[in-house]
């Protein structure tokens, strides 16, 4: 299967707006059921199925300590490379306080494999955390 800018946007797109509602059945639409999440590049396992990636979502434990406000951040990610059913996303997400004033800045790329039903299979998060000496200007 080959997927397209516009198919991963899309997905890009209902990824946001996933996380925004932590509804359970947009999040298990977004993969496979033999999918696989890492958070990290390095963890030493991912999350390893649909079923256990919605609940990551929604029972958050470890590193998804806690759900994100839907009023407290703003994000936008974009695919940078595809070949084949593998795309590479990459876009920002900001964190403010209810003030309006910065709080995190993240820079993210993330790693994706999609079945042929444009389900992702395999997801990976790479991400930087904007220093704090450029906070005030991020």
């Amino acid at each position: 299967m080959s997927i397209t800018r516009d198919d991963v946007q899309s997905w890009l797109d209902r990824y946001v707006d996933a996380w925004r509602t932590y509804d359970p059945t947009a999040i298990g639409d977004l993969f496979a059921e033999n999918a696989t999440y890492k958070y990290h590049p390095y963890d030493p396992e991912a999350v390893s199925g649909r079923e256990a990636i919605v609940k990551d979502w929604t029972e958050p434990s470890g590193d998804a300590s806690s759900r994100d406000d839907p009023d407290s951040w703003t994000a936008h990610y974009e695919p940078y490379a595809i070949d084949g059913d593998r795309a590479v996303a990459i876009g920002e997400t900001r964190y403010t306080d209810p003030d309006g004033s910065l709080r995190d800045h993240y820079f993210n790329l993330w790693t994706l494999r999609f079945d042929d039903d444009g389900r992702c299979v395999e997801f990976v998060e790479y991400f930087m955390e904007l220093p704090e000496r450029l906070k005030a200007s991020g």
